[in-house]
């Protein structure tokens, strides 16, 4: 009885039919292409398109008038202001944006994931919001704004209440650029250096900068590069007012209000030039890092 069923399994098994395979070991080739061709299709829509649009119309009279409409002084002045208040930002977000990612890596404290949340907030809010809210701040009627009046100081249209625009806007992408690097420094080098009777500040010059210095490099970069295109916080607090507090970003808004869409494409052309070069000096500078410590 028991070689009777061995001898049925047995055939059993001999006689099943083949379960048909549902993946080959081949791969389509339309698969691979076709995501690649999907995503070179999106970008050009997206990026390339607008910004050969914005050349054409920008060359549209040659390099000598887009020249001309790049020497008016209206757009010098403008042009100037937003590099001034966009370096000035990219100093200071380099300098507290490092500092608030060191807290949050190297601390445990209460209310560390509030603070942790509200880094992330310029990005979730609009912002038109966080121009208000620097008016609410600063305004006349605010308390503080009465004190920097009395003080001679004048902040809400003006190019200060610019930079405080710019540092909200922009803050967490030095933050979050540094936090997951300093992440992986490891602790044991800076303990070996204060057991070695380092100070905090040497430890923190020598051991801790260095590893995380491309990364505060590339998170400024990329600041400065958002900074040069933000309307929504500035067309708020700036005021506005050519050659005294009128960025780029509100000189094209304008142009293309009053019809002079070649001015326009000019200013536009040039902020996507300094944008373009700013992230090819980023992408450059961190792959030689990665390449010198690989």
């Amino acid at each position: 009885m028991r070689a009777r069923v061995q001898s049925a399994i047995v055939n059993g098994r001999l006689n099943a039919r083949p379960r048909p395979k549902l993946f080959s070991g081949r791969r389509p080739p339309w698969g691979r292409y076709g995501l690649r061709a999907t995503a070179i299709i999106y970008l050009g829509l997206f990026i390339a398109v607008p910004i050969a649009v914005i050349a054409r119309r920008g060359f549209a009279g040659g390099a000598r008038e887009l020249a001309h409409a790049l020497m008016h002084p209206v757009a010098q002045s403008a042009l100037l202001l937003t590099l001034e208040c966009a370096a000035i930002m990219a100093v200071i977000n380099a300098t507290m944006g490092t500092l608030i990612a060191y807290v949050l890596v190297r601390y445990r404290f209460p209310g560390r994931n509030i603070l942790n949340l509200l880094i992330d907030l310029p990005f979730s809010i609009p912002t038109l919001v966080a121009g208000l809210m620097i008016v609410v701040l600063f305004g006349p009627a605010a308390p503080l704004g009465r004190a920097f009046s009395s003080a001679g100081i004048e902040v809400l249209y003006a190019p200060p209440a610019i930079v405080l625009a710019l540092l909200f806007v922009t803050l967490p992408i030095v933050v979050r650029a540094v936090e997951p690097v300093l992440a992986e420094v490891d602790v044991a080098e800076e303990e070996a250096a204060q057991t070695l009777g380092a100070s905090d500040v040497y430890t923190f010059r020598k051991v801790i900068l260095p590893a995380i210095f491309p990364a505060i490099v590339t998170g400024t970069l990329l600041g400065f590069a958002r900074a040069l295109g933000e309307l929504g916080s500035i067309i708020v607090v700036g005021g506005n007012l050519p050659r005294k507090s009128l960025v780029a970003s509100v000189y094209i808004f304008g142009e293309v209000e009053s019809g002079n869409n070649e001015r326009a494409s000019a200013m536009s052309l040039v902020l996507v030039a300094i944008s373009f070069f700013l992230l090819l000096v980023a992408a450059a500078y961190e792959k030689k890092m990665q390449a010198k410590h690989a």
